[in-house]
């Protein structure tokens, strides 16, 4: 089975991670797309990250029945900070019959280059880039482990959404219904 890792805090999961993850399942060769909740981005800062069960939750409010989508918390069973490359490796000892591909957006590929051993990712692992707004891909765009992906482009983000219930505005249309019902009902991100 090919697999793609949609790695993310998912701080919180919203339609426009969705959108994206439903268009790589459906229209690029992969069987799967596995939604990894990261622990801590190590190039994020920690702040104001929900705890990971709750986070891990809302990928499987957001994912629903979709079985193409599947909600993943290995990153909770390894040390952190998370790195790609450790993840991928336990990953590929643990189920050595998959194939595993990561999915990005063109701004982290403009970035890739920070990322730990991101030359044995790229010698190992496919990489399935979607369009950012003002985003090229930066100097790995045209490598021949990138396949870039038409998928719709979202301008929205977690941090907008966080910042807008902050700040009591009504976002329940920028994520599944069950997502937004339990941010509500948890007081998740409210002052």
């Amino acid at each position: 089975m090919k697999i793609g890792l949609f790695f993310g805090s998912f701080n919180p999961i919203h339609n426009g991670h969705l959108v994206i993850a439903g268009y790589v399942s459906e229209f690029t060769d992969l069987d799967q797309v596995w939604l990894v909740v990261s622990p801590h981005n190590p190039l994020k800062p920690v702040g104001s990250l929900l705890q990971d069960y709750h986070r891990y939750h809302l990928v499987e409010l957001g994912i629903g029945s979709n079985k193409k989508l599947k909600p993943s918390k290995i990153e909770f069973e390894l040390p952190r900070p998370s790195f790609t490359i450790h993840t991928l490796v336990y990953l590929k000892e643990k189920y050595p019959q998959n194939e595993f591909a990561l999915i990005m957006g063109s701004d982290n590929l403009g970035t890739f280059h920070k990322w730990k051993n991101y030359e044995l990712i790229l010698e190992e692992h496919q990489l399935y880039v979607y369009p950012r707004p003002l985003q090229d891909g930066g100097q790995f765009k045209d490598h021949k482990q990138v396949k870039w992906v038409d998928a719709p482009m979202m301008e929205l983000s977690s941090t907008f959404i966080r910042h807008a219930i902050r700040d009591g505005k009504d976002v329940r249309y920028m994520m599944p219904e069950s997502v937004a019902e339990y941010i509500s009902e948890m007081h998740f991100f409210e002052k």
